[in-house]
């Protein structure tokens, strides 16, 4: 009698890492005859199914092991540069005048264009673009701790948690560009951009920086995910992360690379992933 091998098991994360990649490489492929690098877009996130398939095959070792934990975290930063392929050779319509009008409307103003030139401080400046360029270090920070402690519960909550704020953001870039201050207002200038830590933030956007990818804020969004997630599996590691995401959501809006609803937008989706991921589907995790 032949016995039979199991099957690939596959997750909730490989769902929703599943359905991004089939929406966003179906978009591709309508735009694609008239921006040829979107052929790239759409072989590649279509390429994302058999891939999730090969890792959830029985029997990997310890590096397939790893990966299967950890690839959909491992895939955000082509996603999110595919994100500015899938713009075309011509930015699109953007709906920044409306955020516009929503920011006005409940802040009374434009923060992220008014808050700097009002109170530019060089003690500041170094600090929050710091904060901001951490948002490297918070998002797989947590990730990587998990899977060091060999804690697989907390490492597949907080990929879960961190992917379901990335795609949340991600569909609303794709359908609802906001391209943001950063591109809108006249960008900072002087001594306030001179310091170390800014001239780290300029130097990424200038080989990273997708356009209309401003609302809701990513950057927020993640950075709560990855620091409420931390949270729930080790307070030590939370509570720092918890500090630094709070400082990036400040800087956000005072180095002027999202608009105050943005952050605010990035707050709700990343504490909602927390919430309702973290404690409601994972709760016994």
């Amino acid at each position: 009698m032949t016995e039979t091998r199991p099957g690939p098991t596959y997750r909730l994360v490989d769902l929703i890492t599943a359905v991004y990649a089939v929406v966003v490489g179906a978009v591709a492929l309508r735009v694609a005859p008239s921006a040829p690098g979107c052929w790239w877009v759409a072989g590649g996130h279509l390429l994302i199914l058999p891939l999730i398939w090969l890792v959830r095959r029985p029997g990997l070792g310890r590096v397939g092991r790893f990966i299967a934990e950890v690839y959909p975290i491992a895939l955000i930063a082509a996603l999110y540069t595919a994100l500015d392929v899938l713009r075309g050779p011509t930015r699109p319509a953007v709906h920044d005048a409306l955020i516009q009008e929503w920011e006005a409307a409940i802040f009374g103003g434009q923060p992220s264009r008014d808050w700097w030139r009002a109170h530019p401080s060089l003690f500041w400046s170094t600090v929050l673009h710091g904060a901001y360029f951490m948002y490297y270090a918070i998002v797989p920070l947590p990730v990587l701790w998990f899977w060091f402690r060999r804690d697989l519960p907390a490492l597949r909550r907080t990929v879960l948690i961190e992917m379901s704020a990335f795609v949340f953001c991600y569909f609303w870039f794709v359908f609802f560009p906001v391209a943001g201050p950063y591109y809108e207002f006249a960008r900072p200038t002087g001594a306030f951009v001179q310091t170390f830590t800014a001239r780290l933030v300029y130097g990424a956007l200038a080989t990273g920086s997708s356009y209309g990818a401003a609302f809701p804020s990513s950057h927020v969004a993640a950075s709560v995910a990855a620091a409420g997630s931390a949270w729930l599996g080790d307070r030590r590691l939370g509570g720092v992360l918890i500090v630094f995401a709070a400082l990036l959501t400040v800087a956000t809006v005072y180095c002027q690379m999202h608009y105050a609803i943005d952050a605010t937008a990035g707050l709700l989706v990343g504490g909602s992933a927390v919430w309702v991921v973290g404690r409601r589907i994972t709760r016994n995790a």
